[in-house]
């Protein structure tokens, strides 16, 4: 690989370019056979690329045996060394090891003699990754090899620039990441203002004001609640759903009324249209609903012969509700419109609501977003593991409360009102972040091109430590055989 490969200028004079297998040894474990518990819960550490935290490990979920060691490709590798993971997801995330402990086989240990600055080394792999992930090979979970770590093109400045170097890095590091802490307690704090709206809106704090100015034009909730249900009744879809106990639930307004959403709306209400073949409506998988948004992707166009059997149906105005965990834990609920010719079909994980009469659907919209819904809701949740849903009936028994149709369109108002400034300012937060990733990038950048500090004509020129660092190479290796822990 080449230097212009890794995406950096030429180096600066006393520099030289080699490869991280000319100047570092490299080896990788191995997993002892579960079918053995006796290979486990041992005294040593034993480490999974999963684990790898881009820093100081000194933590592990799991520990084998000696038994378990002597049993497996895998090995003790001293404390100090550093790591690189090999497969998947992980593939390049970094790790410097803090105790001695045993590795499996998708971590890769990079064992750097004393004439190369350890630091140095991690910060550039760190740099490097992008184009390690580029170098990946496989079918479902692509990975890299020692091969391809060993080919790693390396710029070799002289040994006192590279303590130098490592120094200016760590310092402006520093400094951003205190950035980054404070950016990410803003974050943390407009999580919980936007909570604190949803919960203000549905006890009815968000609009007490306007709702005393407007009290004597106001109709009671119950009266719209009997009128709803008489106009059910007379459709043949209604379906009494009574409170049994109401001592846990909250006072709410005067004018306000505890209801179900089954009593406000239909609940995946049965499919009555038939259109023709050729009748092009959205589609809407998934991956279309962004989580916590309510932001709809209605990109996806098909004819109603490919869709009418196998999805979930839906109309212009509906809500729909993520059943499947993990989606509903992630907040994809969204309400649709401009639907293609009003019609919508989608994932059969979606949970359809459909408000009755004026009834706003971004009001249910906000109040199922809310996290002590999303919660009480995991607790219902019903299958196998990984298979868990919300089953229909717990959507048509949650309780709601219901407000005077008026203040309803006000508080949806309201909402959106207070959280387009959260959403606004979370906008602004998370690009800090990704401006402060992309600076933390250009500083690694200059520091391997040799622009971050300025070099000294006194330092040995690196070729001769290269030299240096090859001889020392045929004497140096890591423990290959099968140590016992801590010696």
């Amino acid at each position: 690989m080449t230097e212009q490969e890794t995406h950096i200028s030429p180096q600066p004079n006393g520099w030289v370019w080699t490869t991280l297998g000319q100047i570092s040894a490299t080896t990788s474990g191995g997993t002892p056979l579960r079918k053995h518990p006796e290979y486990f819960g041992g005294t040593i550490p034993w480490l999974k690329s999963g684990e790898l935290n881009n820093g100081l490990i000194t933590n592990f979920e799991e520990t084998i045996t000696e038994e378990g060691l002597n049993n497996s490709s895998s090995k003790i590798i001293p404390s100090g060394t550093l790591l690189i993971a090999l497969y998947g997801a992980t593939t390049g995330k970094l790790g410097i090891l803090g105790i001695d402990a045993a590795i499996n086989q998708a971590i890769c240990a990079i064992t750097v003699p004393e004439e190369l600055n350890k630091r140095y080394v991690f910060h550039y792999l760190s740099f490097y990754r992008d184009t390690l992930l580029n170098s990946r090979k496989g079918g479902a979970q692509p990975n890299i090899s020692q091969q391809i770590v060993n080919e790693i093109a390396f710029p070799l400045p002289p040994f006192p620039e590279q303590h130098r170097i490592v120094a200016k890095i760590e310092k402006l590091f520093s400094r951003l990441d205190d950035g980054v802490e404070t950016l990410k307690k803003v974050q943390l704090q407009l999580k919980r203002y936007r909570l604190s709206v949803l919960k203000s809106a549905f006890d009815g704090t968000l609009t007490a004001e306007w709702r005393e100015t407007h009290k004597a034009e106001l109709e009671p909730a119950s009266i719209l609640l009997q009128k709803i249900k008489e106009e059910r009744k007379k459709r043949g879809n209604y379906k009494e759903l009574s409170f049994s106990d109401t001592t846990d639930l909250t006072e709410l307004p005067e004018e306000w009324e505890w209801t179900r959403i089954g009593d406000i709306s239909d609940v995946n209400p049965r499919v009555v249209s038939e259109f023709p073949e050729s009748f092009e409506v959205s589609f809407i998988p998934m991956r279309s609903i962004e989580a916590m948004t309510g932001k709809v992707d209605l990109s996806i166009i098909k004819p109603y012969e490919e869709v009418r059997k196998g999805f979930t149906h839906f109309l212009s105005g509906d809500l729909l509700f993520a059943k499947i965990t993990p989606c509903m834990e992630n907040g994809k609920v969204a309400v649709v419109s401009n639907l293609k010719n009003g019609v919508g079909f989608g994932s059969t994980e979606f949970h359809v609501i459909r408000p009755f009469g004026k009834i706003p659907s971004k009001l249910i919209f906000f109040y199922v977003l809310q996290e002590s819904f999303r919660k009480d809701a995991r607790q219902q949740m019903t299958g196998t593991a990984g298979q868990l849903r919300v089953p229909s009936r717990y959507l048509s028994e949650a309780v709601f409360p219901f407000p005077p149709l008026p203040e309803q369109q006000i508080i949806v108002g309201e909402i959106e009102r207070y959280l387009s400034v959260v959403d606004e300012t979370e906008t602004m937060v998370e690009q800090s972040l990704k401006q402060s990733e992309r600076l933390r990038q250009s500083i690694l950048k200059k520091a391997f091109e040799g622009k971050l500090i300025p070099q000294d004509p006194d330092d040995e020129p690196a070729d001769k430590l290269l030299e240096r660092i090859k001889i020392e190479r045929t004497k140096m290796s890591i423990k290959q055989g099968k140590t016992a822990y801590g010696k």
